[in-house]
């Protein structure tokens, strides 16, 4: 069974994710970041970024070969997240003698470094579309099922599901035998959202505190394509720019702040319109204070507006909508229909965490976060050795993603159920899911309840099979004793 991880890379030398007899359990390691000419390996093949990092390879940089422990170091996770994740999954807890064991311990893994190593960026989707394409592919070559593992996310997209990088994943979907799990994002309270609806002829005025210190951010506005209706800024000064141009891309400078603004078109996936607001501050910082954004409705078919700011771990705290929704705070690409998507409780007091984004999906309401893990104060793996504690819904992610390679390798890689990879492990997850106090179901906080593996080869779907070798007990699964972010 094999488990993918596309996150910030890992420390191939971590006990935990080695064999019993000092041997890696990495089967493919490809950093994005790595270029080909410092490292003296290829990319994949199919691909022109980054450094490949076979099993040989990381085997003789484990052993002492010096060329080959030259070009590992290169590989580095800098901030320990793909680390910290990868051991939630897949970590065999031999740094601790078990006591720390993550939940489907003896898989293999596939590892993507996300990143770039040239001097021209792309766009971060194109890299990230790539690393699940290599996922599904090397799964393929070595004729495994394979649960791809993304613990991260941001607000540039619809947030229904019908942008690019969603339509992209649910056609990956479909591709060999594989599952695609998503973080719901840890932006519920974080007051990045603002919605709320035009109608007749009434002005809607929508409130942005921006803090000291903001070196420059984007804001999202989406709406109908149908709708016509007019856009003002009002700086802190109360200057205003007057209607912005309704097609193409405008450019006002308010308050000593530059803002462009770019006018999208539908796309082949989409009938919504965004508008990309950017914020550049002529000097050091764009100017605190109370931004305004006013719609005045010219002809109005639906009225439903949604705002979106960027991520709030890249925003000063003061910076925020001064009257946020909570609800569909899903980042993208968590809309996806056919991924897996996971949001965060805390497992001690069995309550939803309130960081954890919510649902549902916009327009369509499609129910989303599909489910809920662990989230809250988990300990796992750590750069270096040794193991710490992080919070957020990138540590939900892979109790969900290791107990899909449990199911996967009971049915698929045991022969007891062939098919059972893409929605029917969802379903069989959702169906099995443990309903928390207090919480309807579905909801658009917790999903269809709480992880339960247990309950899947219980009463629930299946009898308990002992040839599954380990099924995670108690309910929920909690093998990283529960006691940041990126999610």
């Amino acid at each position: 069974m094999l488990a993918a991880v596309i996150d910030s890379g890992i420390d191939w030398k971590n006990t935990d994710f080695r064999n019993s007899d000092g041997s890696t359990r990495i089967l493919k390691l490809w950093d994005q970041t790595v270029a080909p000419e410092s490292s003296g390996y290829a990319p994949p093949e199919g691909y022109v970024v980054g450094t490949e990092y076979n099993r040989d390879v990381i085997n003789l940089a484990l052993s002492g070969d010096e060329a080959a422990l030259r070009s590992m170091n290169l590989s580095r996770d800098y901030s320990g997240h793909g680390t910290f994740v990868t051991g939630i999954a897949a970590g065999n807890g031999q740094g601790m003698a078990g006591s720390f064991r993550g939940v489907a311990f003896e898989s293999e893994l596939i590892i993507v470094k996300l990143g770039d190593s040239e001097q021209r960026q792309f766009p971060r989707t194109t890299r990230l579309m790539e690393a699940v394409n290599y996922c599904i592919m090397e799964a393929q070559k070595a004729g495994k099922p394979v649960v791809i593992n993304m613990s991260f996310g941001n607000n540039q997209g619809s947030h229904d599901g019908t942008d690019l990088l969603s339509t992209y994943l649910n056609a990956a979907s479909d591709v060999w035998k594989n599952v695609i799990v998503c973080g719901s994002g840890n932006e519920a309270g974080s007051g990045i959202h603002a919605s709320g609806m035009l109608s007749g002829r009434q002005t809607e005025s929508v409130e942005l505190a921006v803090g000291e210190y903001e070196s420059g951010f984007n804001l999202q506005l989406w709406k109908n394509y149908s709708d016509e209706y007019g856009v003002e800024l009002i700086a802190p000064s109360g200057e205003r720019s007057g209607n912005l141009r309704t097609y193409g891309a405008d450019r006002v400078s308010l308050d000593n702040t530059q803002v462009y603004v770019y006018y999208g078109q539908p796309t082949p996936y989409s009938r919504y319109q965004q508008l990309y607001f950017e914020f550049v501050p002529a000097g050091g910082y764009v100017t605190p204070g109370v931004w305004r954004i006013v719609m005045t409705p010219v002809r109005i078919v639906d009225g439903r507006y949604d705002l979106w700011l960027q991520e709030s771990a890249t925003l000063n705290e003061d910076t925020r909508f001064f009257s946020p929704s909570e609800e569909t705070t899903l980042t993208v690409p968590s809309a996806a229909g056919k991924v897996i998507t996971v949001g965060a409780y805390n497992s001690r007091t069995d309550a939803y965490a309130d960081f954890s984004g919510r649902g549902y999906t916009r327009t369509n309401d499609n129910i989303k976060p599909d489910i809920v893990a662990p989230g809250v104060n988990i300990v796992s793996t750590a750069v270096n050795g040794g193991y710490t504690v992080r919070s957020g819904t990138s540590m939900a992610v892979p109790f969900v993603s290791g107990s899909a390679a449990l199911l996967m390798q009971w049915g698929i890689v045991k022969r007891n159920d062939p098919y059972l990879y893409g929605e029917k492990v969802k379903a069989y997850l959702i169906r099995t899911a443990r309903h928390l106090p207090g919480e309807p179901v579905p909801s658009k906080r917790t999903g269809w309840g709480a992880l339960c593996l247990r309950n899947v080869f219980g009463t629930g779907v299946w009898p308990r099979v002992p040839e599954l070798g380990h099924v995670p007990d108690p309910c929920p699964i909690t093998h990283l004793t529960p006691v940041l972010y990126l999610h």
